[in-house]
């Protein structure tokens, strides 16, 4: 039986913040995904179960490696098991009770091995009466409060794309409730199970637009407050090349530099904070705007406290000065940029792996070695359809 592919390549990551550290991570879409890639770009070794027969779906499979397994065959469960009996974590995306199942719940794995960090992430959470139903993004921002704040004024609410739900309070949210896991099980030599609710987690990345609401911030309807571009100072431009700038002049000191930088005169300007004049400064702002280009007022702000900044395209983003001396992005083996990890570690900072990302299956055998499983026994599950190999070579 032919090599499923290689190892990757481990180039410095021995001394990163979660060296040793075991993850298993049952495929599914977008937080799941984000929250193995970010345990793999510290350091864990990140095994992605994906299902049998089915492409790949995952554009967030960097430094993991894949075994393809149908869980859906008792023997399948059965492999899992040996898996996460050798494990410190397992990430599951799956809807309430289907895990359970399959036999593979959260007391089917503690009960073999005590130490694993089961970590549940769905967008409803595993009790309410939703958590039995399907949803997106938009769904578990609109039932956590959020999204009735997005949008402006006379319009209907709008979804930020979902960046909230899926990766800050799913995917982001997940990895550091895994992380608490394992410096807690240090103390206790106990593993627990993470209920990860991605309403829950968007709602507490938002915890200050909910205890802000008493400083009259928030008062007025939606579109008509400091920061959802109500406020003129706290919006975007068009400028005369059809780009855009991103105003953010809040205090009274960066408000000066943003009206000298404009070419204004203050003492002919209503005052900054009369909510009744806030249309009048929109449109003075707006023409003073569009009258130069995105590059010409940036050369007029760079290096200014008025909070102006140029908004970006990725392209954009990625060639902009500040972001390149930062090293603020990578590029992969197959030129595809993406951000670097974040925070940025002093002594253990992330090493990431620029290859591509792993193919279903590509390491199945390898993986299945490595935990103890014989040839013999890989090729009788094999044979059985319980996993599935891909022989392609490996670039991992």
């Amino acid at each position: 039986m032919g090599s499923c592919g290689k190892r990757p390549g481990n180039g410095g990551r021995n001394g990163m913040a979660l060296a040793g550290i075991r993850v298993i991570e049952l495929a599914g879409l977008a937080p799941g995904p984000l929250c193995g890639m970010i345990l793999a770009d510290f350091g864990a070794k990140v095994v992605r179960i994906d299902r049998t027969r089915m492409a790949v779906v995952d554009v967030l499979g960097r430094g993991k490696r894949s075994v393809a397994l149908n869980l859906k065959k008792p023997e399948g469960a059965k492999v899992l098991k040996q898996l996460c009996n050798q494990s410190d974590v397992l990430i599951e995306p799956f809807r309430k009770g289907v895990m359970e199942k399959l036999g593979l719940g959260p007391e089917d794995l503690l009960s073999q091995n005590p130490k694993l960090i089961y970590a549940r992430l769905t967008g409803f959470g595993q009790s309410g009466q939703y958590s039995q139903n399907a949803g997106h993004d938009i769904n578990y921002i609109a039932v956590s409060g959020l999204l009735s704040k997005f949008g402006r004024k006379g319009e209907k609410p709008y979804a930020p794309l979902n960046v909230i739900a899926d990766f800050a309070g799913g995917g982001v949210m997940c990895a550091m409730g895994i992380i608490l896991a394992l410096y807690e099980r240090i103390r206790s030599g106990k593993g627990q199970v993470i209920d990860a609710s991605m309403i829950e987690g968007a709602a507490y990345c938002g915890s200050w637009l909910w205890k802000s609401q008493h400083l009259g911030i928030w008062d007025h309807q939606r579109g008509e407050n400091l920061l959802d571009t109500g406020a003129p100072f706290y919006e975007t431009y068009k400028t005369s090349d059809g780009k855009y700038v991103a105003v953010g002049a809040l205090e009274p000191h960066f408000y000066e530099l943003l009206i000298e930088g404009l070419g204004l005169d203050s003492t002919k300007l209503p005052p900054q904070n009369s909510r009744s004049d806030w249309p009048e400064l929109r449109r003075i702002f707006t023409e003073a705007f569009a009258a130069k280009s995105q590059e010409q007022w940036m050369k007029v702000f760079d290096g200014s406290d008025a909070c102006v900044t140029p908004v970006l395209s990725f392209q954009e983003a990625f060639d902009h000065p500040h972001n390149r001396e930062r090293g603020s992005f990578i590029i992969a083996a197959d030129g595809h940029v993406s951000p670097r990890p974040a925070p940025v570690l002093s002594r253990t900072p992330a090493v990431v792996s620029l290859e591509r990302d792993p193919q279903v299956g590509e390491h199945t055998q390898l993986v299945l070695i490595e935990y103890g499983f014989t040839k013999e026994q890989i090729n009788k599950l094999e044979s059985a359809g319980v996993i599935e190999c891909n022989r392609s070579k490996s670039k991992l």
